[in-house]
């Protein structure tokens, strides 16, 4: 089975935006997904050129802010007992212990708990069917709702985006430099090779080939020449 990353890599680019804001809408809504990580992908997509990262961007903004907006209002219709009734089906992630921590952040941050929960990922889940249940006025929950999506998910995106071109800039950069230093290597050591066999020639003459490319033989003494007999 592909993971998440792999799975948004394999879809047609045009099946990209709407994919990101499925998966970041229903997290928004409750459902536990990667919707960080759907949309770093993207991102990172958008910085290869495969999609527009103002596409990506706006299809998660709108994820989140319709996913966060639907939760909202199952949480206000469910009430406690709903996340009752997630956390006995799953523990892992609607668990009481899980219910307390947001809790708390609503009664430490009150509106701003749904905005800073955009940044974490366990708020990401609770939020917005949270302030259903607490009973949050609607202006107050829409507020931090449509300013953390755009916060989080056009940010992000931004974010990535610029840091996925940087890092294939410096790479295309780099390859570069690599080919020129491999250049430079090359013939530095041919010239080195050269230098080294000159000298060993002029070291030792005996050892270097005639112009047909074969070793001289060494001279032979002249033989003496005789006088005729008187």
């Amino acid at each position: 089975m592909l993971h998440l990353d792999q799975w948004i890599e394999s879809v047609p680019p045009t099946s990209v935006y709407a994919l990101i804001g499925l998966i970041i809408g229903l997290e928004s809504l409750g459902i536990p997904l990667p919707g960080e990580i759907a949309l770093v992908t993207a991102s990172l997509l958008a910085a290869q050129g495969v999609v527009s990262p103002w596409g990506v961007a706006l299809c998660a903004i709108a994820g989140a802010i319709i996913g966060d907006t639907i939760g909202y209002a199952i949480g206000r219709r469910g009430g406690r007992p709903l996340f009752e009734k997630l956390g006995r089906r799953f523990p892992k992630h609607f668990g009481p212990e899980h219910l307390a921590t947001a809790e708390r952040a609503f009664d430490k941050w009150g509106m701003w708990a749904v905005f800073f929960g955009r940044f974490i990922a366990l708020l990401r889940i609770f939020a917005g069917p949270l302030a259903g249940t607490l009973k949050m006025p609607y202006w107050r929950f829409l507020i931090a709702n449509v300013l953390g999506g755009v916060v989080w998910a056009g940010g992000t995106t931004l974010l990535v985006y610029q840091v996925g071109k940087a890092a294939e800039e410096y790479l295309k950069g780099a390859s570069y430099i690599g080919l020129g230093a491999a250049v430079v290597f090359g013939a530095g050591s041919a010239l080195v090779l050269k230098r080294r066999a000159a000298k060993s020639r002029a070291a030792h003459p005996e050892q270097s080939g005639g112009p047909s490319g074969e070793p001289v033989p060494p001279m032979q003494p002249a033989r003496p020449v005789e006088q005729p007999a008187d």
